[in-house]
């Protein structure tokens, strides 16, 4: 039997010394292999469902930063957390889950982490509020961290002009003031929303994936990447590669996230 002999490592206190072979033999039902004991274990959470297009395609992303903290030498640890969509949750009582959401989110984030010892943790998220709950969580933990949006979906096309959710919304006020017809209206809510991802345009999804890049949580340039851009995967596995990169070197949330960090240098 391989034990970790590592010290160094977060993970050690679930793996390592005899008195956790009983820990390490669940561990190897669930997908570990003895070469992998002593290895960083990095935690990849996205709030992948078929709730929403924001989330959608979460778990191919996530198979693709998983490749990337593999090939470095890390053992990937996927799991998942819960997203509300504003869009479709607005306008009947779906929309009290909508905050709390975050709250739920971070606190679910920091609990598996923490239970499971994992040394450094790569969030997915593409959900107004799983943005923010991902990078509460971060914080939180602070252990080494990268953020991946799972970028915007596409815009539409409606007789002739592109088109997004918003004007989808718009729409219903057009049919409620007799300004278009039903026929019209459904030709929009049909071509709006062509592929998976957060809704186009600046609104909360967008704007805090720019966020998470200002404040140095995402790797440069990877907000503007659309969701279905071929560009989204190569992303993601220098994601999972750049979590080992920051445990080696021992970078944490709390040496990013720092009132000097905002000051263009």
């Amino acid at each position: 039997m391989s034990a970790s002999e590592n010290r160094s490592l977060k993970s050690d206190v679930v793996t390592g010394g005899p008195e956790r072979a009983p820990n390490r033999a669940m561990l190897y039902a669930a997908g570990l292999r003895p070469e992998d004991i002593g290895k960083p274990l990095v935690g990849v959470v996205s709030s992948w469902n078929e709730a929403t297009p924001c989330n959608y395609h979460l778990d191919r992303l996530a198979d693709k930063v998983k490749e990337g903290i593999a090939g470095v030498g890390g053992v990937p640890r996927e799991f998942t957390t819960i997203a509300v969509s504003d869009g479709i949750s607005m306008g009947h009582e779906g929309m009290r889950a909508s905050l709390v959401s975050r709250e739920v989110i971070a606190d679910s984030i920091e609990l598996m982490m923490r239970a499971h010892g994992y040394d450094a943790i790569v969030g997915i998220a593409g959900c107004d509020k799983s943005l923010p709950g991902t990078a509460m969580a971060m914080a939180r933990l602070n252990v080494p961290a990268v953020f991946v949006y799972g970028g915007t979906i596409l815009p539409g096309r409606f007789q002739g002009r592109d088109v997004t959710i918003q004007d989808v919304f718009e729409g219903v006020g057009a049919y409620a003031a007799g300004r278009m017809t039903a026929e019209d209206l459904y030709e929009l809510e049909c071509s709006a929303c062509p592929t998976e991802g957060s809704c186009a345009g600046m609104y909360t999804a967008n704007t805090m994936a720019s966020a998470m890049e200002a404040i140095g949580l995402a790797l440069p340039g990877s907000a503007a990447i659309p969701a279905v851009d071929r560009k989204m995967e190569e992303g993601c596995m220098l994601a999972g590669e750049a979590a080992l990169s920051l445990l080696t070197q021992g970078i944490r949330p709390s040496d990013i996230l720092t009132p000097d960090a905002s000051i263009t240098q």
